[in-house]
């Protein structure tokens, strides 16, 4: 393998050729399914994944990527037992319980996705995503007060974080004060955040 590639097709030619030098090395198998992601080729990066997981039965990072490859086809069922795998394979590893929160969140189970945000939060005080997913649930759970709050301090770490205000924007609503909902959902707008049509319908008669 060399230390650097100038384009990904050559990169991947040298993983599979060093796949077939020794086959049972499940890092060369990992690196492989990343980067046949990178090309979106998720059937390749499946069998990739599966069989780093085949050499290295505990390696959590490949139950999570083969999570999110689920997440990409739309079966939840699938990216939460993905992650759940990742959990129990990893003490102290925030990351599966963030997507599983993610997941519940989807289904609209509020408290499950406010436990598994919690536990990725405990890992890791300052996991933005965990914190967006939080903030979700506790508005879902109409604890508006408790959802501002961790909003807040998503921004207050990462201005440019725009879950936080998409979420800021709901609470808003939510009070009645449509003033603050329009600035916060322009806010995440203007970050990238894809925010439902719906919920960009609901306002648009407060504009001025």
């Amino acid at each position: 393998m060399k230390a650097s590639y100038d384009n990904i097709d050559d990169y991947i030619a040298d993983l599979r050729a060093s796949i077939e030098q020794n086959a049972e090395c499940a890092n060369h198998h990992y690196n492989l399914g990343v980067a046949l992601l990178s090309k979106r080729d998720w059937e390749g990066a499946e069998a990739a994944f599966l069989e780093t997981l085949r050499n290295s039965p505990r390696f959590a990072e490949a139950f999570i990527q083969l999570g999110g490859i689920c997440l990409q086809r739309g079966d939840l069922d699938g990216c939460l037992r993905y992650n759940q795998e990742a959990a129990q394979c990893r003490a102290k590893f925030p990351v599966p319980w963030a997507n599983m929160a993610f997941v519940h969140l989807q289904r609209g189970e509020a408290d499950e996705a406010l436990k598994c945000a919690k536990k990725a939060l405990k890992w890791d005080e300052n996991f933005v995503q965990a914190q967006a997913t939080m903030a979700s649930a506790l508005y879902m759970l109409g604890q508006l007060d408790d959802s501002e709050k961790v909003s807040l301090k998503s921004i207050a770490m990462y201005p440019a974080f725009a879950p936080a205000y998409n979420n800021l924007a709901l609470v808003a609503l939510e009070r009645g004060d449509h003033d603050a909902a329009i600035r916060n959902v322009d806010k995440a707008t203007e970050l990238g955040f894809e925010v439902d049509p719906r919920f960009l319908e609901e306002l648009a008669p407060h504009r001025k």
